[in-house]
């Protein structure tokens, strides 16, 4: 096939030296590619997972799912001990939640977060402690609240009037205690997508700082009920400091005011550290993120003349983003006339089905050839997916080889958060397989939708 003469790339995206290069910061850190150009990830090549599980197929390392997980604990750790306090890392369970994935980060030294009675379920069938869940949410039912009380969860994060004195009557009815934090929306607003900010006022999450004060008064009256902190989150991808410097300044205002009236040992402020998906992503170094967070608080508490608290953190993507590699076969491939030149579009066997961040967001992604290397050329494409939507869109800009075609096996990166979380039977196409690798091996974690499972929910089939 000829290379086509495609329209221009956006501005970020510049064209490789090697087309079929791995760029580090994006893929895990066991990719490499074998003596005849084939992807191996954590030393399984991709035709032997395919061999095994079929297309499409999520592919989720173990080994960088736990290094990243110690590496943040470690790191936070760290910066909290030089500032004479503690941190604690709750991994956040909606970025990819199964059994699996909580044993492995649990055994790292992480809590879990998690935001629905669903994943409250996962959590406790994984066999994590309790004690070491906290449990978030803007509408928590009375059932969630009654099976996190009873469950004995170490921590629910309050986020509405409705929710305190829910908790109210069932800690009335159960004659015990239960531990609470504040979700309150500093104002600093993420920069990032507004569907992924969640610390402006103008939004479903949490307490505006104005009215928090009056909610927390009202925690303290009720028996039971153990005030132990605030939790802010200001969003999702963020790279730098500067955004949760200033948050942390604006929510310990608050944290002072709160002191007056009795203990506030705790401040949580959230994670939404970026990670790269591309080539021109630079997210911030770990260990940096860490420092500067950790000591933007000790100055702030400094500045005050208060203790600073013991804090913790929720970076969910930051440890399993990378991790994640899901691999789909090549279909067909079009090239289509454009004023400017003409676009290359190349069908893959998923698409928004198993990965809707793209058309939620607009998402960037990357994708390199996995099944060999191709030619030197390359060529701008749009890899798109199966599905009956025009905004069906995989990878919306990126350099392949030109010799790409039909059966090829094509690999997309950082596809281990809120991929697999927000798939859908749409079109009726069943969900991936989610298939661990480490050390040479490979096992299935999360099972694969048949046709029998999609048709099983039809009450008007006789199975």
């Amino acid at each position: 096939m000829q290379s086509a003469v495609s329209s221009p790339a956006p501005e970020w995206l510049v064209a490789p030296d090697d087309v079929n290069d791995l760029v580090p910061a994006v893929w895990p850190a066991s990719i490499e590619r074998g003596a005849d150009g084939e992807m191996i990830i954590g030393g399984v090549s991709a035709d032997e997972l395919v061999r095994a599980y079929g297309t499409p197929v999520q592919v989720i390392d173990e080994g960088e799912v736990r290094r990243r997980a110690s590496t943040l604990r470690r790191a936070f750790e760290s910066a909290a001990a030089g500032q004479g306090t503690t941190a604690r890392i709750y991994y956040a369970g909606k970025a990819l939640l199964n059994t699996s994935i909580v044993r492995w980060v649990t055994s790292e030294g992480l809590n879990v977060d998690v935001c629905t009675g669903g994943e409250l379920e996962v959590a406790l069938a994984a066999g994590a402690d309790a004690a070491q869940l906290g449990f978030h949410g803007n509408n928590k039912s009375v059932l969630e609240l009654e099976r996190a009380v009873e469950a004995g969860v170490g921590t629910i994060v309050i986020d509405s009037l409705i929710e305190i004195e829910r908790l109210a009557a069932i800690i009335a009815r159960t004659d015990g205690d239960q531990r609470v934090m504040l979700r309150v929306n500093s104002g600093v607003h993420a920069e990032t997508h507004d569907f992924l900010a969640t610390a402006h006022d103008d939004q479903k999450f949490g307490f505006a700082l104005g009215d928090a004060a009056a909610a927390v008064a009202r925690i303290r009256e009720i028996p039971g009920l153990v005030f132990v902190g605030l939790h802010c989150h200001i969003g999702s991808q963020i790279f730098g400091v500067a955004g949760f410097r200033e948050s942390a300044s604006r929510v310990l205002d608050l944290h002072q005011e709160l002191l007056s009236g009795g203990d506030v040992p705790q401040l949580n402020l959230g994670g939404g550290f970026g990670i790269a998906y591309t080539r021109a992503d630079d997210p911030t170094p770990i260990a940096e993120l860490a420092e500067g967070i950790v000591s933007a608080v000790a100055e702030g508490c400094a500045a005050r003349g208060i203790h600073i608290p013991a804090l913790s953190f929720e970076p969910g993507r930051a440890i399993v983003g990378n991790a994640g590699v899901t691999l789909y076969e090549v279909g067909t491939i079009k090239d289509v006339t454009l004023e400017a030149g003409s676009r290359r579009y190349v069908s893959v066997d998923g698409g928004m089905s198993d990965n809707a961040r793209p058309a939620l967001y607009g998402a960037q992604y990357s994708a390199r050839l996995a099944s060999r290397e191709g030619s030197p050329d390359p060529v701008l494409v749009r890899v798109v997916g199966k599905h009956c939507e025009s905004g069906d869109i995989v990878v919306d800009h990126e350099y392949l080889p030109g010799d790409t075609a039909p059966g090829d096996l094509l690999a997309v990166p950082a596809t281990g958060a809120y991929c697999a979380p927000l798939s859908s039977n749409y079109n009726h196409v069943p969900r991936p397989p989610i298939v661990a690798v480490r050390d040479g091996a490979s096992r299935v974690i999360v099972r694969g939708e048949s046709m029998t499972d999609l048709l099983a929910r039809d009450a008007g089939i006789e199975l």
